[in-house]
C-alpha cells in the first residue's frame, strides 16, 4: 500500500516537474535484417524487437552511413557523414587531438548539455572512454565469471576467440549484456526529477557468434540459408570484389560450417532481442512509460554468405541495411504496426531525436528530421539514404533502387523492385542512364580528407586514399 502511494505521488511530482521526453537509446552491434519485423531471415526469434516495431515506426528500408562499427557511430552520434567529417575508417578516439572533434557535439553530450541526465553502458562509442562531458554515469565493464563454451555443438575456427560460434553454459549474469542490459534497468527503476537519456548498448550479434545455449535451442540444428547465386561476383566491379571478404567464406565451405556459423548469428540476434525486452518490460513498469522516445538502431547490417561475402565492410543491402525503429507514446492517436519504406538514412537520427524533444540541434548537423513520418509514414522523404565506405566509394538507395559508384569509377545498379537479391548489375545497361543519372546525382560533391590521427590503418578500405592491390597500413 505505501508503494502505491509513493507511486501515485511521484508520478504526480514527476509529471510536473518534467515537461520534455526521456530518450531510451537502444544501440545494438553488427545486426542485419535477419529480424521478424524485417523478414529477412524466415527462422528468425525476435519477438521483443516485434512488438516495439509494432508500437512505433518502423524505418523498414534504413541504412548506415557507413558499413562499419568506428564510422558508422561517428556519423550517427556526431550527427555528420563521413565525407563531411573526414571519418571514414576505425578510430581509436583517444588518438585524436582537439582539433579532430572541434565543434562537434555528440548526442550525450548534446543533452547533458540541455539539462538531461545522461547513463550510458555497453558499446556506445567505438573506442572513446566514457568521461562527465558526456555522462552523468556510465556503466564500467565488471570483472566477471570466464566463459565456458560448447564448441563440439558450435564451431571454433583457428583458436582465434573472436571466430567461436558457439552456445555459452554460464548463467545469464555472467554475459557482458546482461550486465550492460542490467545497468539500464535499475536506471528505470529510479526516481528522477530531470528528464534523462538512457543509451544502452547491445554487443551481440558482434563476433564472436557466442550466448546462452538456450538461445542456440530456438533454432534448428540446421537453419535456413539465405539465397545465393552462383557466380554472384562477375558482374561486380574490381573494387566490389575486393570487399568482400570471400577468404571466410573459402574457410566456412572448407570446413562445412556455414550452417553452424548462420545458426550461432540467429541466436545471437534472438539473445539481443532478449535484452532489448528486458528494457521495454523495466520501461513499461515504470512512471516514465508515457513519456519516453524510445529508438532502436544497429550500426551496420551484416554478409552471411551473399556474393561470397562474410561480415560488414561493403556497400550491398545486407551490409548497409539495419533495423531502425523510434516509438513515441506520445503519438496516442497513431495506429501500430506503421512502416517507412524509403531509403532512410541513420544520419537524420540526430536532428530526429533533437526535434521530438524541441531542442535546436547543432548548425553544422547532417541529416533531417523524421518527426513528420511518425506521425505520417506516408510523408514523403526528404532523400535517399547514402552509405559510403571510404572516400570516393558511395551508395545511395532509394524506396526501388540501389547505385554505388566506387572511387575508380566502376558502378553497380540494382532494381529492387525486381531483384531484392541484388543479383543483376544493370549498371551498363543504356536503358537505365536516366536512373544512374538521377541516383549519382545524389552523391557528394566534394569529400573530406580522411582524418588521419588515431587511425586503425587497417581498417582503410579500398578507396582513393588505398589502391587494389595495396597492404593496408
Amino acid at each position: 500500500m505505501k508503494y502505491l502511494i509513493w507511486m501515485f505521488l511521484f508520478v504526480g511530482t514527476y509529471a510536473e516537474a518534467v515537461e520534455q521526453p526521456n530518450i531510451l537509446f537502444i544501440a545494438i552491434d553488427d545486426m542485419n535484417d535477419w529480424t521478424g519485423f524485417l523478414g529477412g531471415h524466415p527462422q528468425a526469434q525476435t519477438p521483443n524487437m516485434d512488438r516495439l516495431a509494432v508500437r512505433g515506426v518502423n524505418f523498414s528500408n534504413a541504412h548506415c552511413s557507413a558499413p562499419g562499427c568506428s564510422p558508422s557511430r561517428n556519423a550517427l552520434l556526431y550527427g555528420v557523414e563521413p565525407f563531411n567529417s573526414g571519418l571514414y575508417a576505425f578510430y581509436d578516439q583517444e588518438g585524436f587531438s582537439d582539433q579532430v572533434l572541434a565543434g562537434y557535439v555528440s548526442l550525450p553530450q548534446f543533452y547533458k548539455s540541455n539539462g538531461y541526465q545522461t547513463f550510458g553502458s555497453g558499446k556506445i562509442h567505438h573506442r572513446r572512454p566514457p568521461g562527465p562531458t558526456e555522462w552523468t554515469e556510465f556503466h564500467l565493464k565488471k570483472k566477471m565469471n570466464p566463459l565456458k563454451y560448447d564448441d563440439v555443438e558450435g564451431y571454433f575456427q583457428g583458436g582465434k576467440s573472436k571466430m567461436r560460434f558457439s552456445p555459452t553454459l554460464n548463467p545469464l549474469g555472467d554475459h557482458n549484456d546482461y550486465q550492460n542490459t542490467t545497468f539500464g534497468v535499475n536506471v528505470l527503476e529510479r526516481q528522477h526529477d530531470k528528464p534523462f537519456f538512457l543509451a544502452v548498448g547491445i554487443v551481440r550479434p558482434h563476433l564472436p557468434f557466442t550466448c546462452p545455449k538456450e538461445f542456440f535451442d530456438r533454432y534448428p540444428d540446421e537453419v535456413k540459408p539465405p539465397r545465393i547465386k552462383r557466380g554472384d561476383l562477375m558482374d561486380v566491379p574490381p573494387v566490389g570484389r575486393a570487399m568482400a571478404k570471400i577468404s571466410d567464406d573459402k574457410r566456412f565451405k572448407k570446413d562445412k560450417s556455414w550452417n553452424k556459423v548462420r545458426r550461432a548469428y540467429l541466436a545471437s540476434i534472438s539473445w539481443a532481442d532478449f535484452n532489448v525486452g528486458r528494457l521495454i518490460d523495466a520501461l513499461e513498469a515504470s512512471p516514465y512509460a508515457d513519456n519516453t522516445i524510445v529508438i532502436l538502431w544497429s550500426d551496420h547490417g551484416y554478409g552471411m554468405g551473399e556474393k561470397k561475402h562474410f561480415r560488414k565492410f561493403a556497400l550491398w543491402e545486407e551490409t548497409t541495411r539495419v533495423p531502425f525503429i523510434i516509438h513515441d507514446p506520445r503519438e496516442r492517436n497513431s495506429i501500430s504496426g506503421r512502416e517507412v519504406k524509403e531509403g532512410v538514412s541513420l544520419i537524420n537520427v540526430y536532428r530526429t531525436l533533437a526535434d521530438l524533444c524541441d531542442l535546436e540541434a547543432p548548425e553544422y548537423v547532417d541529416g533531417f528530421s523524421l518527426a513528420p513520418q511518425l506521425k505520417d509514414p506516408n510523408q514523403p522523404i526528404n532523400g535517399s539514404a547514402l552509405c559510403s565506405w571510404g572516400r570516393g566509394n558511395y551508395t545511395v538507395r532509394n524506396r526501388n533502387w540501389r547505385y554505388t559508384r566506387y572511387f575508380d569509377g566502376g558502378e553497380e545498379l540494382y532494381d529492387h523492385t525486381q531483384d531484392k537479391d541484388e543479383w543483376n548489375n544493370l549498371a551498363d545497361n543504356p536503358e537505365y542512364a536516366d536512373v544512374k543519372k538521377r541516383l549519382s546525382a545524389q552523391l557528394p560533391k566534394q569529400e573530406a580528407p580522411l582524418v588521419r590521427e588515431g587511425l586503425e590503418p587497417w581498417s582503410i578500405p579500398f578507396s582513393a586514399d588505398k589502391s587494389l592491390g595495396e597492404k593496408n597500413r
